[in-house]
């Protein structure tokens, strides 16, 4: 036990009590505030029961806040522009939650502005991006900040994407999390790992109420905010670590970005705008297809928890082929192709009940 609380620094436990602390009052309150913060369970993408709470960002945002006060000042130096920088990511996302009128462009364009004030207050923008022809490219500054804040937003929005189940996006978050402090303890970057700690707290704070019971949901707010910390977390790994290539990070989160891509080609097949909601995600069909026949007698509740914990391994796959070779490129193309066929090939499976992949898979219907 005394070399779990040597490992995990005390602010990470403070970052986790707090974001459990504050998800709990929101629970308890929510009859006070809950005509402006319940989440409907009437919506092309809602599979909950019962009108919940979806201001759990909150929670997470306490959390971080909390551990950065507890930190070291080496790692303040690190956390605190992240908090600064995330702020309007959080901010358009919680007006979401509450309003539920702000667009989903806004809120994109809002991670976005916070990717340029994460470079603003620091500096740092992506300059490698380890493909032939775009190193050049990310010489000239502003082409490195814009790709900087592309590269952010589209992260932040994956994650809000696959936040469709008890459990399935922060527990996402928590493996990448891990895997982001892993290699940057294997690099002897010891500070980075524990603000990769100090987050996976808070969210974890977050996770013991939103899963299995579902009390509370993520909300844009918490989904933006944490994407985009996520995506942080990634551009300060390549500036301190010039060695690392730029497809680890994104192959450490390559469940959320594979889950984007599919979902803009499927819809555009479909005629659909990228931002339409749909019930075709991968994590959708795991509920239908395979949670329902594995549980053919749970609740509802039951089910969507047990498919946020079955998501958890393809969040885990990518994750591992870029911590074990986080500086070799090639692996890590050929990894995130791997993850890509292996991606359709469920997908295909799941919709077509066949494991070819065929174009026809983008045109699946919900059933």
């Amino acid at each position: 036990m005394q070399d779990i609380f040597s490992f995990i620094p005390l602010a990470a436990l403070v970052a986790g009590g707090t974001a459990l602390l504050v998800a709990l009052l929101l629970v308890a309150t929510q009859n006070w505030h809950g005509h402006h913060t319940m989440d409907s369970d009437e919506g092309i993408q809602k599979f909950h029961t019962e009108p919940t709470p979806r201001v759990g960002g909150i929670a997470i945002a306490a959390g971080v806040v909390a551990g950065y006060l507890m930190a070291h000042p080496d790692r303040q130096s690190l956390l605190g522009p992240l908090i600064l920088a995330g702020i309007p990511a959080f901010a358009f996302g919680l007006l979401e939650d509450i309003t539920k009128k702000v667009s989903v462009r806004t809120r994109l364009l809002a991670t976005m502005g916070s990717g340029v004030l994460g470079w603003a207050i620091t500096g740092y923008s992506i300059t490698n991006a380890n493909v032939w022809g775009m190193n050049w490219l990310l010489s000239f500054p502003l082409i490195s900040v814009a790709f900087t804040a592309f590269a952010i937003g589209g992260i932040a929005n994956a994650i809000n994407i696959i936040d469709g189940f008890n459990g399935l996006s922060s527990g996402t978050v928590l493996i990448i999390l891990a895997a982001f402090a892993v290699m940057t303890t294997a690099l002897g970057d010891p500070d980075l790992a524990r603000i990769c700690l100090i987050l996976a707290g808070a969210v974890a704070g977050f996770l013991l109420v939103n899963w299995p019971l579902g009390k509370i949901f993520l909300g844009d707010g918490g989904a933006y905010f944490i994407g985009f910390a996520l995506a942080w977390m990634a551009v300060l790994l390549l500036q301190r670590h010039p060695d690392v290539s730029a497809w680890a990070p994104m192959l450490v989160c390559g469940f959320p970005v594979l889950e984007v891509l599919f979902s803009i080609v499927r819809r555009r097949r479909r005629h659909l705008s990228p931002g339409d909601p749909d019930r075709l995600h991968l994590h959708s069909l795991v509920k239908r297809r395979l949670a329902r026949r594995l549980l053919p007698k749970a609740s509802n509740l039951t089910r969507n928890s047990a498919t946020g914990a079955i998501m958890w391994l393809a969040a885990l796959v990518p994750a591992l082929i870029a911590v074990q070779w986080p500086t070799h490129t090639p692996i890590l193309i050929f990894g995130f192709v791997f993850c890509g066929v292996l991606y359709s090939a469920i997908y295909a499976r799941l919709t077509q009940f066949r494991w070819c992949y065929r174009p026809a898979t983008l045109m699946a219907k919900a059933a």
